[in-house]
């Protein structure tokens, strides 16, 4: 179960009313993003797991709701919910509702119990659409993408509003148990992106920010990370805390406590400003997949043809 917020403020170096006119300056938002550890995955011992005692995994959920209230983040991105319970999906959205939000959950696919629940506070954002996006893996994995408006009010300066866009992703990459889960993690990341190119070129929508949510299942060490950062994205924990890339800041914050007992931090809120400079991303993407692997000569040719495939 891991967790991650993130407020994002404007910068200093521009004044209020700049930092409202520049049309990819998304004002002051907060967001979370938190693994819930769905009741189901949960072991209690070798045999039982919460999900086969009521009091357990309500007492549990009904104290993370609280603290997703108190901290009233403009946006709130769960993984591992729990989507196969209907009290317990009815709990979330009746409390989330009522505190002003609006919902969108999205189940794994083949039937996995568990899934993903996005949140959007509708005092910050008006959803202009909703996708969702099936990897169709092996991992039965999924991505949530919104397309958002925010509208900035200057009720004492101006009689008009100006609207600014933005895309909200939720996902939950798949756990990467060997060496050999690198490649289809990266492209699930690649699938996220190339997704959201084609909407944006379908839909004739100018370049946003995009904001990245979910449990990544992997660390800054990780060439989805690297593959991400090539892709113009920044970390926001990073950025707040003022870390880099470096090997010496890659272990200073942990948000994971996973499966395997390992505190680790995989927990991220990416954030990209379509000003910043990015790499082309089917060369990235190569880069990084064959960055982890060392193939023999004979393996080369049919990685490749894998990669070809993917585009």
């Amino acid at each position: 179960m891991g967790c991650s917020e993130a407020a994002m403020d404007a910068p200093d170096s521009l004044d209020q009313e700049e930092q409202h006119l520049n049309a990819n300056h998304l004002g002051d938002i907060s967001c979370t993003t938190f693994n819930i550890l769905a009741p189901i995955y949960k072991r209690l011992n070798s045999e039982r797991r919460e999900s086969d005692f009521r009091e357990y995994w309500l007492s549990r959920n009904e104290c993370i709701l609280e603290r997703l209230l108190h901290l009233k983040s403009s946006i709130i991105c769960l993984q591992e919910f729990w989507v196969g319970n209907e009290e317990l999906v009815g709990m979330y959205e009746k409390r989330l509702t009522d505190a002003g939000y609006v919902t969108y959950k999205l189940a794994r696919t083949n039937n996995r119990g568990d899934g993903l629940l996005t949140a959007v506070h509708q005092n910050h954002f008006q959803v202009l659409n909703y996708k969702e996006l099936l990897f169709n893996d092996f991992g039965d994995r999924v991505a949530q993408i919104l397309h958002v408006k925010l509208v900035v009010h200057f009720s004492q300066k101006r009689s008009v509003d100006i609207e600014k866009e933005a895309l909200i992703v939720n996902t939950h990459l798949l756990f990467p148990h060997n060496s050999s889960f690198c490649f289809p993690r990266l492209q699930q990341v690649y699938k996220i992106l190339q997704y959201i190119r084609s909407y944006c070129e379908e839909c004739q929508i100018p370049p946003v920010p995009i904001i990245l949510c979910g449990d990544w299942n992997g660390s800054k060490k990780g060439h989805v990370y690297k593959f991400l950062r090539s892709q113009g994205f920044v970390s926001s924990y990073d950025i707040a805390h003022h870390y880099t890339d470096s090997d010496e800041d890659a272990h200073k914050w942990v948000s994971h406590l996973n499966h395997r007992g390992n505190l680790c931090g995989v927990d991220f809120i990416w954030l990209y400003n379509p000003n910043n400079h990015r790499k082309p991303m089917n060369q990235s993407f190569m880069e990084a997949v064959l960055g982890n692997i060392k193939p023999k000569s004979s393996q080369l040719h049919h990685i490749l043809s894998i990669l070809s495939n993917s585009y």
